[in-house]
C-alpha cells in the first residue's frame, strides 16, 4: 500500500533532506528507519528539498510498503522508535496508488524567523536569523508586495548548474508578522527555486536595513541583475505542502 508521510525535522545535524553519499541527510535515516521494519530498502519520495540547516513543520512523503501486521496509524510510533530525536513522523495515512507526494503538490508554504534584538536567546540558536539592528518594518511590508505575483524570479535563484530552467514561479502572497522581538515572513507559492526563499529574504532585509533601494527589487525581477543576499539557512522553516 502507498503511505503519505508527514515529518518533521530539525535540520540543523542533516545535510539537507534530499538522499546524500554520506547518508547524513533526512530522508537518508527516513528510509534507514523503513528498511529496519521491513527487512529491505524502501524508497521514499519527498515533496520537495531542503538545504542543509532548514527545518520542516511538515514535509510531506510517500512510499510503498508491504507489512501485514501494521497499519498506517502503527508506522508513526514504529519509524518513530528507529529514528534520531531530530526526526519525527508526525503522521501516516494510506492514500491511492497513483499519488505523488511532488508531482501532485500544487504548492508550499515557508516560514522565515528573524531574532530582532541585541542579544539572541540561547533557544533561538539555530532557529532562527540574529538580526540585532533596526529594521524598517513598514518598510519591508511594502517591499515584499512587489515580489507577489507571477514573476521570472532568476535574479532570486541560486546556480545549480541547470541552464534553461523554467524559473517562472507564482507567489500567492508574503506576509509580514512582527510580535515582541520575532518578525516572521510567511511565504506561499505554487512552488520555489533553489534558495529562492532565503534569497528574496535576504534581499527584503537588505532593503528594510536601507542598504538598498526598494527599485532594486525591480530590477532582479526584470532578470537586470541577481542577489547574492541570502539569509542564513537556520531561520526558514518548511511550514506545509499544498495538494
Amino acid at each position: 500500500m502507498r503511505l503519505k508521510l508527514l515529518i518533521a525535522y530539525d535540520g540543523r545535524p542533516f545535510r539537507g533532506w534530499q538522499s546524500q553519499s554520506g547518508g547524513d541527510a533526512v530522508q537518508d535515516h527516513v528510509e534507514a528507519a523503513f528498511t529496519a521494519l521491513c527487512g529491505r530498502r524502501v524508497p521514499l519520495h519527498g515533496a520537495g528539498r531542503t538545504d542543509a540547516g532548514v527545518h520542516a513543520l511538515a514535509q510531506c512523503a510517500h512510499v510503498d510498503v508491504e507489512h501485514p501486521r501494521l497499519t498506517p496509524d502503527d508506522w508513526p510510533a514504529a519509524l518513530n522508535a528507529h529514528l534520531p530525536p531530530e526526526i519525527r513522523v508526525i503522521r501516516c495515512a494510506r492514500v491511492p496508488a497513483n499519488f505523488h507526494a511532488r508531482f501532485d503538490a500544487r504548492g508550499k508554504i515557508y516560514t522565515y524567523r528573524i531574532w530582532n534584538h541585541p542579544v539572541l536567546s540561547p533557544f533561538e540558536n539555530g532557529r532562527a536569523w540574529h538580526l540585532p539592528g533596526p529594521l524598517d518594518l513598514p518598510l519591508l511590508k511594502t517591499c515584499a508586495l512587489r515580489l507577489v505575483g507571477t514573476h521570472d524570479f532568476a535574479g532570486f535563484a541560486a546556480n545549480r548548474g541547470k541552464p534553461g530552467e523554467n524559473t517562472v514561479r507564482t507567489v500567492h502572497r508574503i506576509t509580514v508578522r512582527h510580535a515582541s522581538t520575532v518578525v516572521t515572513l510567511r511565504f506561499e507559492g505554487d512552488g520555489f527555486l533553489y534558495k529562492m526563499v532565503r534569497l528574496m529574504t535576504g534581499s527584503l532585509v537588505r532593503c528594510a536595513q536601507h542598504r538598498a533601494d526598494p527599485e532594486w527589487l525591480s530590477a532582479l525581477l526584470a532578470g537586470k541583475t541577481k542577489t547574492s543576499f541570502a539569509a542564513p539557512a537556520e531561520g526558514l522553516c518548511l511550514t506545509r505542502v499544498l495538494y
